[in-house]
């Protein structure tokens, strides 16, 4: 059986949603992993509220890693596992440790702006081929990640 044949999301379409999906899937594994460090190596006055929220964010993150893979998987294709193969497709690059807020929120917002315009993109193909389903999830990763950028955009003014 395939999942395909249920949920009716047209093959070609599946495949180039998911090409961009794996996309997608190395770029959050990389904020996730850029995230983590700056959790831990944050310094500064305002220690406490930072740490606190770049664990909210790679937490989210990381849940954003598994709907990725899992929608790859409903589409009928296998998600990537290996950082090797992420490093080669990602457009977010590694970070050493940062440890500054000021320069830390720049990075989070440049990694923003990849991870949406790469949503943007999915949710294009998925929209023009009718895969509701990914159109749906892009526009809530959309929206939520707007909302982070105008609190970091905010809070940084």
């Amino acid at each position: 059986m395939n999942t395909l044949d249920f949920t009716q999301v047209d093959a070609k379409v599946a495949s180039d949603v998911t090409k961009e999906l794996q996309v997608l899937l190395a770029n959050f594994q990389l904020f996730y992993t850029n995230l983590r460090g700056f959790h831990w190596n944050v310094k500064g006055p305002f220690f406490k509220p930072l740490h606190e929220e770049y664990e909210t964010m790679y937490d989210d993150s990381a849940a954003k890693v598994d709907e990725i893979a899992e929608r790859i998987l409903m589409l009928g294709q296998t998600p990537e596992h290996k950082f090797s193969e992420y490093l080669k497709v990602a457009t977010i690059k590694e970070t050493g440790v940062v440890s500054d807020g000021a320069e830390i929120a720049k990075i989070i917002l440049d990694n923003l702006k990849t991870i949406i315009a790469q949503e943007r993109n999915i949710l294009a193909i998925a929209s023009e081929g009718d895969d509701e389903a990914t159109a749906a999830m892009m526009s809530d990763y959309i929206r939520e990640q707007e909302k982070t950028i105008w609190f970091i955009v905010s809070t940084n003014s």
